[in-house]
């Protein structure tokens, strides 16, 4: 398995559990790397911070919710781990 292929299995970990916890630990676990050589393979072949692409998708599936659903602010930051509304909207407005 290449390191591609190594990245590619941890972003395929990181989708299937974007509402759950999930550390770099975990993710580099998923592809079979110790964490120094996971943050600088991510980085290298994805042009984010692993931390940084969870926290993107994350904001990206909450905007999608929140166009398209009847749901909550509230509800939708819960989902996407952010703990309290202020630290969502910041990151929000941040991002978009």
């Amino acid at each position: 398995m290449n390191h591609y292929e190594r990245i590619q299995r941890s972003i395929d970990f990181i989708e299937a559990h974007l509402t759950e916890e999930i550390t770099v630990e975990q993710c580099a676990r998923e592809a079979f790397m110790s964490v120094s050589a996971y943050h600088s393979m991510f980085l290298s072949v994805v042009g984010y911070h692993a931390k940084e692409y969870i926290r993107l998708r994350r904001l990206s599936l909450a905007c999608g919710e929140l166009l398209h659903t009847d749901k909550t602010i509230a509800a939708v930051a819960v989902k996407y781990g952010y703990n309290s509304l202020d630290s969502f909207t910041r990151a929000f407005r941040s991002r978009y």
